[in-house]
């Protein structure tokens, strides 16, 4: 039972790291729109690997 709960638990926090990536990318003005849709690809493909490299390498947020 509590394994079951780990899992789910993994998988929700995953999918909601997943959203925040790809809604991160499409919203960045920085980008031109194939390198949005590579990145949104890579996440998908590769879904932890692009997850963890697109938040390692993209730059900070503008503070105002």
């Amino acid at each position: 039972m509590i394994v079951r709960i780990m899992i789910i638990a993994a998988v929700a926090i995953f999918l909601v790291a997943w959203v925040r990536a790809v809604m991160d990318v499409y919203g960045r003005t920085d980008l031109t729109r194939s390198m949005k849709a590579a990145w949104a690809i890579i996440m998908l493909v590769l879904p932890v690997v692009g997850i963890l490299t697109y938040t390692l390498v993209r730059p900070a947020p503008q503070r105002r």
